[in-house]
Parts: C-alpha cells; structure tokens; sequence
C-alpha cells in the first residue's frame, strides 16, 4: 500500500522502495500524502509529490507538517524555493502559534510576479551589463544576469528568467559567431611563492589575528554548521522550551553576541596532543569569530586532582599561544549548584537513591526502588549527605532521566570524604561532569560547549538539566577524537609506563603529552599547524607521527639557527695548517638568508669529523672522505686530503693527519662535510617510537598488551658528543639544526660545563617510518 502510494506521487520504484527503509521518513511522508490526497484528489501531480517529498525528507521539527503540506496542498507553496523558504522560517520560530501573516510574506504566499515584471527586471541587468556583453559576447558569464535578475524578483520562476535572458540577449548580439563557440582560454592562476605558501598554512604562537583565514579554513565540516550566538534552536535536537526565548534574550543581554567557548580540562594529568586540538578548536573558533575562551578546570573529583596539574594545564595552554578570558574552576560554583541540586529535588526531577556502584554500572541496571519517594524524603536525605551522615557509596543523588546510550537516572552528587584543594573539608559531595559540566556552561554563557565525540550520548542529559531548571541552555556540538599511532594517551597507562621505569616520567620525549613534545623540542607553532591541518570533522582522526614530525620541520627550518656537532667524534690533524693559532670562522646562523646574521667558529689544527664520514676504501658511489677523495670543511674554505690513518692496537681507527689546501686552487670535491674544532662536550638522546606496533592498545595486534610493545632501542644516548662552541650560551628549550644530523633542542638536564640536547626530528623523514 505504502509503495503505491509513494510511487503515485512520482517517485521511481527503487526510490519508493529505499523511502520505505527509512522508518522516520516513510511515516511522515505518508502522513502528507494522504493529507493533501484528502484535498486535491488521489491523483497528485509530480510536482506537488516532489514538494511533499522534500517536506518531509528536510522537516525537523514533525509537528509542523501538517501546517506546511495545507500550504503545498492549497498550490500557495508552489516551488522549491518557497518551500526553503518555509522550513527555514519554522526551524527559527520554534514557539506556537506561529504568525501566519509574517510566515506567508516570509515565503512569497500570494505573490504573483507578471511577464511584464520579467521582462523590466531581465532588461535592466543587461543594460546595467551592456558594455561587458558586446565586447565578451556569449563567453559572459550568463549566470551572472540571472544571480541579478532572481534577487530583484525573489519569488519568479527561474525558467522563466532564464528563458527571458536568452532572448534578451539574443535580440543584443545576434546568432552565436564561429568566435563564439571557441572556448575561452582558462587563465593560469597564480602560484604563490613557497615562502608565501608557508606563511598561509602558519598559525604565529596560536595567533589567529593574521591566520584567522587558514584555521576557519581548516575548521571545516562540522564547524561550518555551528548556530550564530542566541540562534541556539535553529541547532538539529536543540530542546525549545516556553522559556527559551526569553533565557535567549537575557543570554544576549550578558554577551552582547560574543562567541563563548572554553577548554574544560580535568586536573588529574598532564595535557597530550589531543587536548592541543581541543585548545585550538576552543581557543582558535572564539578568537577567529571576535570571541572569548575561559579555562575552566572540571576539579570535581578531589581525589586525583594535584596543584602540579592546574599549573602544567595553564602552562601548555599558554606555551601553545593562547591566553584566557578567564580561567575559572568548576568549584567556583559549589554553592550555586548545590542550591540548583534542592530545587532538582523540589521539582521532583531528582532523587536520594542507594544502589551501589556495582549495581548501577552497564547499560541495563535494574531501576532504582528508590526512584519514586517523596520529595520531602530525598531533600532531608540530601542534606544528610551533605552533613557526612553517609560512608562512601551509601547514598547517591540521581537524576530522572533516559539519556541517548539508553543509561538510565545519571548520578549527579555523590559522597567523598577527600578534602579538596580549593574548598578544604566544605564539601563531602561533589557533582559529577554530567551534572556539572552544563550547568557551567550556563553560568558563564557559553555559546558554543565544544567536546569530542564519546560525549554525544550525554547531549540528552545536558539539555534536560538546563531545561528541567530553566536556566540558559548553550548548544553541544561533538567532534572526533584525534589520535596518533604507535603511542598511549590514557593517563593510567602513562602512570604505568613512568611506575616500571619505560620512561622516566610525563615529560619523556618519547610520549605525546605536551609537556613531552615541548621538552623534546616541537615548537608550539609546529603543534597548532598539525592541529588545523587535521581539521575539525565528526569523524575520528588517527593520524601518523610523521605528520606532526613534518609540521615540525618546516616551523623549525625558519626557527632554529645553524650549528655545528659531532655525534662519534674522529680527530683529525691539520699537518700543514696554515696559521700558529685558531682561526675564526664565520656561520651564518641561516645559510638560506645571510641577513639574519651569523656566528663565530674557531678553525684549529685538531677538528673532528663524524666516524661515518671516513672510509679506509671508498665503495662506488661514496663520496665523503677516504685516502685519495678530499672533501672540503664546511664554511672554511679549505680542502682536507689524507696523508696518514692511525689505528689503535685492534686495528680501529682514531686519528687521521690530513693536509689542507684553499677551496679555490683545489680541484673541486665530491662532498663538504661538518666538523668542530675546540669543541663543548655535550650528552645527544637520540629517540625513536617507543612501541613496535601503530595500535600498542589493540588485542589483535598486541595480544600481550602495551607494556610487551615497548621497542627496546627507544633511546640511545650519545655521552661524549662534540658541540660547537657557539652554543654555549643556550638555555633549555633552545632549538638548533645541527648540519647533516637534524633538529635538537637543549634540555633542561643540562648543566654548567655538560649541556644535553634532544634530538626533535631528522632532517628529512626516514621512509622506513612510513
């Protein structure tokens, strides 16, 4: 029945068929059909089924069909164009009764445009276009009339301007010429330099004053979709209430129209490179559209919250570029909420429940025999809670509600006997993140509450509170996770790995907390360009390291001065060196641009070159230095060659004596190679991923679990490399390229008379990795 029905408004067969797998729409679908059969007949144009068809395929809000297909019905929606019209119209005035009179001027109901009104309009636009048309002719852009045309005649038929274009026009230039069937020449766009290419994809120290462009680029899908401020219910799922008009009105009286994020972390761990997407989303979306992002910590769980986390938190919010409106603390609203959690209770909407934690747990626990006692009791109960006359788990305070997952009543105070670090021995409940969270969010206005996508199945419970309290409610919108291979997140698995020694604590280079990748030496640009780069969409990102790592480079190759190093230092003497004492040597710290400046090396008659860089027998293809193939010292101007190879007693190689000859009477060589004279002995961490595997957390691949994952040769440290000695000087966190070897940054071990350095990236991306 219901696919002759749908094939009787014009579907095809298979279209029909496809409508009738989808539940939701076949019913509302035939809902309409048979509403308009009522009037008009049983026989329905295809037109007429085509509006009814896209009435209901794009009707948010269901209640509204019927006064939509009376309209289809009544031939008073007749296009396309008035049916967007509409369902725009009742989408942004989710309160009834809607005003009839201002819905049918909204949609062109009763407008009647002539020929004549055509005609005057079309003849206009090509007046105002005449010029242009006789010297292009028909390679003019034709759409550009009809674009003018329609926006003077809104509610015309756009056949019907078109057909008056092309007569208009045809009565201007005549028949189409030979020259006017040639194609148009497509003109080249112009390619920009690669410094401008850089410069575009570069988010300055978090700054989006410059950048803005790139990252709202970047900020694609989803983010295009987002509500203006005070359009909370033109959102998909937005709950309209009797007063959220009104709480709308009071929300924009407060911001004035302001963007309102913010970043709400737990203080229980140290921030990794997902948060830093969360932080450029928050901060990023706020700033490009002239708003305000707070910092807000969710410390609602006094047990794994310590000072060292709010500060590291605040710290890597501020290393990554970005500055707070405000930073606040869920705590700041202890009293506030509890107030709200009384009047939860008063409006029969919450309850005192004493089901353990392991009854409640899952998604199918039995309902609470406690669900339904008198307000009076779980008011007097709650305050009990509040006195300590509870243990732990003996009494919880549970909301009534079904939320999305299908998770019955979710807990929002809960009993703990942990004094916390701002409000002492005050509290012995404290809220839950689903009670907690919106409920922050309406007090400091937040506009757009962005969270990732696990917290979808809590939207129902956010909205339902701010509801059930009438308080502002501000919109969720959830995005995925972004994720890397070959490492852990999880703060336990962390706490594991720092507990067995894997690593040394949350700051080892080798893991992707923030404070990890800034002591390894990531610039913070580097981080944020990965970010934009990632994009913001629903789904999840699981991306490869070397994607941050080439982020890394290009930031670091505009940053981070020239120097030279030797990693396994062989000494060579200079027989005939051409001075009684060291000379000076001038680097430029940037070879690309001699304008940033340089600095000074000594040239000595003892440098030494890499180990790898000699060979006793060069193979084809080897190009450095071996008896009878110079190669010249970097920046010197000099050519060295081999006279003598000294070997210790088991035949290794430690000295070479080597004559030097001036680079411009020589012959040129194969390769130029680094070196340092009158060196700094420094430590070199050399570190590669700390798992074998990309999933160290999946079963399948690593059935032994992370902790068997660790790859063995993670770290090797180099303790007696040479350094130039024009980095003595440098302070922890100063980044360097050290030639031919990669990016290092000096870490914070070093100390007077032995620096430390970490290797961030290699210079180029080992395809081995890939």
């Amino acid at each position: 029945e219901a696919l002759g029905l749908f094939t009787g408004i014009g579907l095809s067969e298979a279209k029909a068929r496809e409508t009738l797998r989808n539940g939701a729409l076949s019913a509302l679908l035939r809902r309409a059909v048979l509403q308009a059969r009522s009037a008009l007949g049983p026989a329905l144009d295809k037109a007429t089924g085509t509006l009814l068809y896209n009435a209901a395929a794009r009707l948010k809000d269901p209640k509204h069909l019927g006064f939509l297909v009376g309209y289809i019905a009544r031939k008073e929606i007749l296009t396309d164009l008035q049916l967007s019209a509409a369902l725009e119209y009742v989408r942004s005035h989710p309160l009834e009764p809607l005003d009839v009179a201002d819905f049918e001027r909204a949609c062109g109901v009763g407008v009647c445009i002539t020929p004549e009104q055509i005609e005057e309009a079309v003849e206009a636009v090509i007046n105002k276009h005449r010029a242009e048309l006789l010297a292009e002719r028909y390679h003019f852009n034709m759409g550009l009339l009809m674009g003018e045309a329609r926006s003077q005649l809104r509610w015309a038929d756009g056949k019907t301007i078109k057909n008056e274009v092309d007569l208009q026009v045809l009565h201007l230039l005549g028949p189409k010429t030979e020259a006017d069937l040639e194609k148009k020449p497509k003109v080249a766009k112009a390619r920009l330099a690669p410094a401008e290419k850089q410069k575009v994809a570069v988010v300055e120290n978090g700054d989006m004053g410059t950048e803005t462009k790139s990252l709202l680029e970047q900020l694609r899908g989803e983010a295009l979709k987002f509500h203006k401020p005070g359009e909370n219910y033109k959102t998909e799922g937005y709950v309209v209430t009797p007063n959220t008009m009104a709480l709308l009105k009071q929300h924009l009286a407060i911001t004035g129209g302001q963007v309102r994020t913010r970043f709400p972390p737990e203080p229980n761990g140290i921030l990794h490179i997902g948060h830093a997407k969360a932080i450029n989303f928050n901060f990023g979306y706020a700033k490009a559209n002239g708003g305000v992002c707070f910092l807000r910590y969710d410390d609602t769980n006094p047990e794994k919250e310590e000072e060292k986390y709010f500060t590291a938190i605040r710290e890597m919010v501020e290393w990554l570029g970005y500055q707070p409106y405000a930073v606040t603390h869920a705590s700041d609203y202890f009293d506030q909420l509890y107030t709200w959690a009384l009047e939860l209770i008063r409006r029969g909407q919450a309850y005192v429940c004493h089901q353990k934690v392991e009854e409640i747990k899952g998604h199918n626990p039995p309902p609470s025999p406690w669900r339904d006692r008198p307000v009076e009791e779980s008011l007097l109960l709650f305050e009990d809670m509040r006195k300590g006359k509870f243990g732990e788990g003996e009494a919880t305070l549970r909301m009534k509600l079904v939320m999305e997952d299908g998770k019955m009543d979710p807990v929002a105070y809960r009993v703990k006997f942990t004094p916390h670090h701002r409000t002492g021995d005050k509290w012995c409940i404290y809220p839950t993140y689903d009670y907690t969270h919106c409920l922050c969010d309406s007090i400091e206005n937040i506009t757009h509450s962005l969270c990732t996508k696990e917290f979808q199945a809590r939207r129902s419970s956010y909205f339902w509170l701010c509801n059930a309290l009438d308080v502002y409610c501000p919109v969720q919108w959830e995005y995925g996770r972004l994720n890397l291979l070959y490492t852990v997140v999880s703060k336990r698995k962390i706490i594991r790995l720092v507990e067995t020694g894997a690593v040394r604590d949350w700051d080892d280079p080798r893991l992707f907390t923030l404070t990890a990748l800034r002591r390894r030496g990531f610039p913070p640009e580097a981080i944020n360009n990965f970010c934009a780069r990632v994009g913001v969409t629903v789904a999840q990102a699981t991306m490869e390291p070397h994607l941050l790592e080439a982020c890394a480079r290009e930031v670091l190759n505009e940053q981070a001065p020239r120097a030279m190093a030797v990693l396994e230092p062989l000494k060579v003497t200079i027989t005939n060196f051409p001075a009684p004492k060291a000379l000076e040597v001038l680097v430029p710290n940037f070879p690309a641009d001699e304008s940033r400046g340089f600095h000074k090396v000594p040239f000595h008659q003892t440098v030494y070159i890499e180990e790898t860089d000699f060979r006793e027998e060069a193979d084809k293809g080897y190009k450095r230095l071996a008896p009878g193939q110079p190669v010249g010292l970097r920046h010197t101007g000099y050519i060295i060659t081999v006279q003598n190879v000294i070997k210790d007693v088991s035949g290794r190689v430690i000295e070479l004596e080597v004559t030097c000859t001036k680079s411009d009477v020589a012959e040129k060589p194969k390769a130029f190679i680094h070196w340092v004279s009158v060196p700094l002995a420094c430590e070199v961490r050399l570190y590669e991923r700390l798992f074998l595997h990309k999933n160290p957390e999946d079963p399948s691949e690593v059935p032994g679990g992370f902790l068997s994952d660790l790859n063995p040769d993670s770290l090797r440290v180099v303790h007696n490399a040479l350094v130039d000695s024009s980095v003595r000087s440098a302070r922890p966190f100063d980044k360097f390229q050290f030639e031919r070897l990669g990016y290092f940054s000096v870490d914070p071990d070093s100390e007077e008379g032995k620096m430390v350095f970490n290797r961030t990236v290699t210079l180029k991306e080992d395809p081995g990795k890939a």
